[in-house]
C-alpha cells in the first residue's frame, strides 16, 4: 500500500498531535444532552491519517479526513462499569466511527459505546453501542493482505452522521464470547454491563485502543452518485453493445494497474455519458477493469435485458462456454451498478495493483452493522466513509467487499478490478477465495430488510454466479483458508448464496437478514431461468 498509509497507520496513539479546536456556536458549553445533562467544556486531543487537507474551507474542498484519539483509562462515572474510552470533547467534523487496536487477530470481548454531537443543532445522542466483532471481515489468514504488517483490529464502522461532539465508553466482558444477534445501534442501557471497580480489567482489552473519526469527504462537483430509486425489472433497460471478449484472470494473480485500451472507447448505447475532467492514472485504472462494459469514466452500467446479458455473457466467456451453455446460458439480466467514479471513491487510497481469484463458485451476504439511520442519497458518502476506514484505519488494501447494496435497492461496485471479474475481497476469513462478498448497508440484527435490498441481491447474484454457471440453489465445494469454524485446508459444501455466519461463527449478516437468503436464492434462481 502506497507509503503515507505505513506512515499513518504506523503512528502511535502515544504520538497524537494536539489541535486545539475551538467548539462550534452551536455546540457551546451550555448546550445540553438528550439525557438532560450540560455538554463538558471541550477536550480535545486528535491526530490526522492520511488527511488530505485540513478543514479551513468548504467542504468541498475537502476530499475526506480520519482523525484519531487514543481512549484512555476512565476514572469517573465507574458505575456504568466503563474502564477505558473519551470524555466528552469537541472535535472536526465527521460522520462514521469506529473503534481501532493494533493487533487483527485479538478479539474485542467487551461492549463499546459511544454518543455523539450533531453538528448542525448541538444536541447530543444516547448511547449507542458499537458491533464489535468486525475482524472476521477481513482477508484470509494466509493472504499477503493479512500479513503485510498493516491489518489492525477493529469494531464495525457505525454512520452517525455530521457530528463535531463525541464520547466513548469500554465495558469489558472478559468471559464474553460471541455476541447475541442485536442491532448495535439504538438507546444504551447500562443495566446488566458487566465490568468490575479494578482499573486494572483494561489489561484485558486490546493494546492500543483508539477511536478514528472519518469524514468521508464530498463527492466531484457534478458527480452522479446514484439516487434512491428501486432497481427496473429485468428488461426495461436500454440497450447496450456487446463488449469485446476478456481473458478470465488467474488465481490472485496480480494484474498490473492502468487504463491501456480504454481511451477513446465508444459509449455503448443507452449507457449514461461519463463525467468529464481529468482522472488520475489510479481513476483511469479502476474505470478501464470495466472497460468491457462501459466507456472510461462512467459512473453507472447500465442494466440490460435477458437476451443482452446473454450475448455479452458470450463475448465475455465465450471460450469457455460449451455448446449447450452458449445455446441457453442461465445468468440473470445484468442489474445498474453505480461504479466506485459513481460514488466517489479516492483511488490513492488503495492499493495499485488488483488481486483476482479463478473464478466464483458463491457469494456472501453480509450487512455492515453501520446502522439504519441513513438516507438512500447518503449511501455514497457511507461507501466513501467504509472505503477509508477499511484502507487507513484497518490497513486493508481496498474496500472489502466487492459490492454493496443499499436499502433502496441500488447496487453499488466495491472492491476495484471490475465488476464482470473475479476480484478477490477481503470479506469472509476464511473463504475470500472464489467467492464474491456482498454487503447490505445497514444493520439487520432485530430490523428487516427493505424488499428493495432483498431484490437487489437476487438480481446480483443471479447475474454474478451466472457469469460462472453458478445455480443459486445448490451448493458448491470450497476450501477454508482458516477461521473459527473451519480449520485452514477443509473442504466444506456450502450453499451457493450463503450469509456471513455460514462460513464463520459471527452473527453477520443479522438474524433478520440471513432469514431471508432462502428467498433470495430462489428469486434469483427465477432470474437465471431455472
Amino acid at each position: 500500500m502506497r507509503g503515507i498509509l505505513a506512515s499513518s497507520i504506523g503512528v502511535t496513539c502515544a504520538a497524537a498531535l494536539a489541535l486545539p479546536l475551538a467548539p462550534p456556536a452551536a455546540a457551546s458549553v451550555s448546550s445540553v444532552s438528550s439525557a438532560g445533562t450540560p455538554a463538558p467544556v471541550a477536550d480535545v486531543a486528535t491526530r490526522t491519517v492520511g488527511t488530505a487537507g485540513a478543514r479551513t474551507g468548504a467542504r468541498a474542498d475537502v476530499p475526506g479526513s480520519t482523525q484519531s484519539l487514543p481512549l484512555r483509562p476512565l476514572t469517573r462515572d465507574r458505575a456504568s462499569g466503563a474502564v477505558l474510552g473519551l470524555t466528552p470533547r469537541t472535535v472536526r467534523t465527521f460522520s462514521l466511527l469506529g473503534v481501532v487496536w493494533e493487533d487483527p487477530s485479538v478479539d474485542l470481548h467487551g461492549r463499546v459505546q459511544v454518543r455523539t454531537r450533531a453538528a448542525s443543532t448541538g444536541d447530543w445522542t444516547d448511547w449507542q453501542d458499537v458491533e464489535t466483532h468486525y475482524t472476521q471481515h477481513g482477508a484470509d489468514p494466509d493472504s499477503s493482505e493479512a500479513a503485510s504488517g498493516k491489518a489492525r483490529g477493529a469494531t464495525a464502522p457505525l454512520w452517525v452522521g455530521e457530528s463535531d461532539g463525541v464520547e466513548v465508553r469500554v465495558l469489558p466482558e472478559p468471559d464474553a464470547g460471541e455476541p447475541e444477534d442485536v442491532d448495535p445501534v439504538g438507546t444504551g442501557s447500562d443495566e446488566g454491563a458487566s465490568g468490575g471497580e479494578d482499573a486494572g480489567e483494561v489489561s484485558t482489552l486490546p493494546a492500543g485502543m483508539r477511536l478514528d473519526l472519518v469524514d468521508p469527504g464530498e463527492a466531484e462537483p457534478g458527480e452522479s452518485a446514484g439516487g434512491a430509486e428501486p432497481q427496473a425489472e429485468p428488461g426495461e433497460s436500454g440497450e447496450s453493445g456487446a463488449p469485446e471478449p476478456q481473458a478470465e484472470p488467474g488465481e490472485s494473480a496480480e494484474g498490473a494497474e492502468g487504463a491501456e485500451g480504454a481511451e477513446g472507447a465508444e459509449p455503448a448505447e443507452g449507457a449514461e455519458v461519463p463525467r468529464t475532467g481529468v482522472m488520475t492514472a489510479a481513476a483511469k485504472a479502476a474505470s478501464a477493469a470495466n472497460s468491457a462494459l462501459v466507456p472510461l469514466g462512467a459512473t453507472q452500467i447500465p442494466s440490460l435485458t435477458a437476451e443482452e446479458t446473454r450475448e455479452e455473457l458470450v463475448a465475455l466467456r465465450g471460450t469457455g462456454l460449451t455448446e449447450q451453455q452458449q445455446a441457453k446460458p442461465y445468468i440473470g439480466p445484468r442489474p445498474s451498478i453505480v461504479t466506485r467514479r459513481g460514488w466517489g471513491a479516492d483511488e490513492s487510497l488503495r492499493e495499485k495493483s488488483f488481486v483476482y481469484t479463478s473464478k466464483v463458485k458463491a457469494a456472501f451476504v453480509h450487512h455492515t452493522a453501520s446502522g439504519n439511520s441513513y438516507s438512500c442519497s447518503q449511501a455514497p458518502s457511507l461507501i466513501r466513509g467504509f472505503y477509508r476506514y477499511h484502507t487507513k484505519s484497518l490497513g486493508w488494501r481496498d474496500i472489502g467487499y466487492n459490492f454493496l447494496v443499499d436499502k433502496c435497492g441500488r447496487i453499488y461496485e466495491g472492491r476495484a478490478g471490475g465488476v464482470a471479474k473475479p476480484v478477490k475481497g477481503a470479506h469472509t476469513m476464511g473463504f475470500n477465495s472464489k467467492t464474491t462478498g456482498i454487503a447490505v448497508i445497514g444493520s439487520y440484527g432485530s430490523k428487516k430488510p427493505s424488499s428493495k435490498a432483498v431484490k437487489a441481491v437476487a438480481r446480483l447474484t443471479a447475474w454474478k454466479l451466472g457469469l460462472h454457471g453458478m445455480n443459486p440453489k445448490k451448493k458448491t465445494s470450497l476450501t477454508s483458508g482458516g477461521g473459527n469454524l473451519y480449520a485452514k485446508g477443509k473442504k466444506v459444501k456450502m450453499k451457493v448464496i450463503s450469509g456471513h455466519r455460514d462460513g464463520f461463527n459471527t452473527s453477520c449478516p443479522g438474524g433478520k437478514l440471513h432469514k431471508k437468503l432462502g428467498s433470495v436464492r430462489s428469486k434469483a434462481a427465477g432470474y437465471q431461468g431455472r
